[in-house]
């Protein structure tokens, strides 16, 4: 990198981001082909997606309503009347050499999504979410040849447009995040990266203050970003590029916008072609697909299908369950995982305990298991029986989650089963316990000086050497309340 990017660490990026997003449905767009992933090259393919003269496209009913759901959730206004229209261009992926898309009617306009940063609460705008068709994928074989495969050519696709409102790499992290997690809630989207689920296209520009104006950059496209860490890396280093240019003297004024590739490999963008403005493409009409009238019940019902979003669900975790932000981050990163955790605080009545067993122990064996929450064994009253245990003193927290938990997992058989079998219940008999703290004292006479003599961190000694004479199955609260008043 050269030094005159280096130098420029007063300017200022600005983004725009277009999320692409591949609806959750089984068939595609305009026809009845399946959208399902991984099959054979021009498999799931007709004469509807495929563009052959003659046929006529029929909108998908549940896609409008996924885009819809999700423009409600991003505090949109949705439009009572839209049509689709025809993006004119020319590419081998696009058999019609037109994409179905919306213009200038889109469904959805007008909203925002609120973010978390280091420096507080963000609001990003969203100009619009609109639909339309995706293109086929070109399959690049070497030495010049590409075969197409045209799979995917109709599959739905939900585009989510942000304001310039981006102007960190932080906040473009936070953005993407929270809108996957959005997506994620409502259901509308696998937000599959390794399936192409969720593309991101980038527009960003930066400016430097000039005394008493602020320069700006030409603005550049940025394609071909398959995951958010490529997104995050290719602004980056797009920021600073754009700043050298400026400093070179290259502004909005004398150069015109730029359509560029991000080279994974590289660790560059690459240029590839002006961009293009929307009269490059000769948006009209499709003349084949009606126009779609949103009526007050089929927005009622589109309305009520909505679950607790995300950011609501997260201020309710921290006030009413006392959680951490860190807890509940982590039990929101899956809405599987936070309903899980409210059932079963119905059935212990302690928010912080379960959420300690769910964070840990639950997750830690989902993923040693290969498991989702959906096919984990045990479901939550089952799980709060080993908890009642602990808090009861029936159980020792170590026999819970290294012995009865596991097991209770591997046989089916309860949390009670498996401590009578095994003879796990905690001795919590002040008799009991006291001949084994005695005996323990007696055997150990140079520890006990040290403790009395100031060593107060070798009751931690006593007390594990009273765990092994009672086979672990001693009450450690009541064990260290008689060593304490014993050797006090």
């Amino acid at each position: 990198m050269s030094s005159a990017v280096e130098a420029k660490s007063d300017y200022r990026m600005t983004i725009g981001l277009e999320v692409h997003v591949q609806l959750k449905t089984e068939s595609k767009m305009f026809c009845g082909c399946s959208t399902a992933f991984g099959a054979p090259p021009n498999t799931h393919v007709c004469p509807v997606c495929l563009g052959l003269p003659g046929v006529l496209p029929v909108m998908n009913k549940r896609a409008f309503e996924l885009a819809v759901k999700t423009a409600i959730a991003l505090d949109c206004e949705i439009a009572r009347f839209t049509k689709f229209d025809r993006k004119s261009y020319y590419y081998p992926d696009l058999p019609k050499n037109y994409q179905i898309s919306q213009y200038d009617m889109p469904l959805s306009s007008k909203g925002f999504l609120e973010i978390e940063t280091s420096g507080g609460a963000r609001r990003i705008g969203i100009t619009r979410v609109h639909l339309e068709e995706d293109a086929g994928k070109l399959v690049h074989q070497g030495k010049g040849a590409s075969a197409v495969d045209l799979n995917r050519t109709g599959t739905p696709l939900m585009e989510i447009v942000s304001e310039p409102d981006i102007h960190t790499i932080e906040e473009l992290h936070e953005y993407l995040a929270e809108l996957k997690l959005l997506l994620v809630y409502l259901d509308v989207s696998n937000c599959n990266m390794e399936e192409g689920n969720i593309r991101a296209d980038a527009n960003i520009s930066v400016q430097i203050d000039s005394g008493d104006t602020e320069v700006s950059s030409p603005i550049s496209e940025i394609k071909n970003m398959n995951s958010f860490s490529a997104c995050e890396k290719a602004m980056a280093y797009e920021a600073k590029r754009l700043a050298r240019r400026l400093s070179e003297g290259v502004t909005m004024q004398t150069h015109p916008k730029e359509t560029r590739g991000w080279d994974e490999d590289r660790s560059a963008t690459v240029g590839q072609r002006q961009k293009e403005e929307a009269s490059d493409y000769r948006y009209f009409p499709d003349p084949d697909l009606a126009p779609v009238v949103m009526t007050d019940d089929w927005l009622a019902k589109i309305r009520s299908d909505i679950p607790e979003l995300p950011q609501v669900r997260r201020k309710r975790f921290i006030e009413d369950y006392g959680l951490s932000a860190y807890d509940v981050g982590v039990l929101l990163s899956d809405r599987a995982l936070a309903d899980y955790f409210e059932a079963l605080v119905k059935e212990t009545k302690d928010a912080r305990t379960s959420c300690v067993w769910v964070t840990q122990h639950v997750l830690r064996e989902l993923n040693s298991r290969n498991l989702t929450v959906e096919d984990f064994p045990l479901k939550p009253k089952q799980l709060a029986e080993p908890i009642s245990f602990i808090t009861d003193g029936t159980l020792s927290a170590s026999a819970a989650t290294t012995v009865v938990f596991p097991e209770m997992i591997n046989s089916g058989k309860s949390a009670k089963t498996i401590v009578e079998e095994q003879g796990l219940a905690q001795v919590s008999d002040t008799g009991a316990l006291d001949a084994a703290v005695d005996a323990v004292i007696e055997k150990f006479p140079a520890e006990v000086e040290e403790y009395r003599s100031g060593k107060e961190g070798v009751i931690n000694f006593l007390m594990g050497m009273v765990m092994k004479e009672t086979r672990g199955k001693a009450n450690p609260q009541m064990v260290r309340d008689l060593l304490v008043k014993k050797l006090g």
